[in-house]
């Protein structure tokens, strides 16, 4: 009786082992019969026979996935400072109907920010009397100002720049200073009025306090009085002047001499 049974046993045993090689064989052979070279990848493969078998579809080995670029790193861009004149310390130049010389800066510098930022540069939006201009590095510091409201008679329009020329920065300064110059009155319209430039612009605070090798300029966009309807009407013209300077000097595109 043990015999037999030990026997019965075996052959079971055997039968199911050979039912199973069949079955794997019978998938095996639905699946190749309609798999083409690059129809599936390691991973649906399994799963089609797995399915074939009625198995759980986990491929024995996990796909590799897919590379990706690596993003670039915000501080991999050129920075540019940015300081909108006035802001955080006073309101600047006054008008008679209460329109502040910051509120125009400030307006045209967040312009300028986008505008640099749209073409790959990183900018740092700074009050006038910032910490962070403390040893900056950056490509370049630009700081934007408009002249008074008062009215001083029809000469009293255009644009002005001066540069830190007594840095360590003063031919990079004074290359920023021809792009801003150029690109500006290109831009603008605006008359190159060197006239007025004044000790306040060419010994600006700012030039001192930031890193000997950063090229630095300060710019007077306009008059608030005659220049008013481009600085308040179109400040979209405005900003691109600085930012196609800004670009002028990053590139180290040609300029030519201003048009008084």
């Amino acid at each position: 009786m043990q015999r037999n049974s030990s026997s019965s046993s075996l052959l079971t045993q055997s039968l199911r082992h050979f039912a199973g090689v069949v079955l794997v064989g019978m998938a095996l052979a639905t699946v190749f019969t309609i798999w083409t070279p690059g129809q599936f990848s390691p991973a649906e493969l399994w799963g089609q026979i797995a399915a074939a078998l009625d198995m759980p579809g986990e491929s024995p080995v996990a796909a590799a996935p897919t590379p990706t670029a690596a993003p670039t790193a915000v501080a991999d861009q050129p920075l540019v400072g940015l300081v909108s004149g006035h802001k955080g310390n006073d309101a600047g130049a006054v008008c008679p109907d209460g329109l502040t010389e910051a509120a125009v800066n400030l307006d045209i510098a967040i312009r300028v920010k986008a505008g640099l930022e749209a073409n790959g540069f990183r900018v740092e939006l700074l009050d006038e009397f910032d910490k962070r201009l403390e040893g900056l590095r950056a490509v370049a510091l630009i700081s934007i100002h408009n002249d008074s409201c008062e009215d001083y008679g029809p000469t009293a329009t255009g644009f002005k720049v001066a540069g830190a020329l007594e840095t360590g920065a003063r031919e990079k300064s004074s290359q920023l200073v021809a792009c801003l110059t150029d690109r500006y009155q290109s831009a603008t319209g605006l008359t190159y009025h060197q006239d007025t430039v004044t000790r306040d612009m060419t010994e600006y605070h700012s030039f001192y306090e930031i890193n000997g090798e950063t090229p630095a300029a300060i710019i007077e966009t306009g008059f608030l009085f005659l220049d008013r309807a481009i600085l308040t009407g179109q400040p979209e013209r405005v900003a691109q002047g600085i930012i196609d300077g800004v670009i002028c000097y990053a590139r180290g595109e040609p300029v030519q001499a201003p048009t008084p």
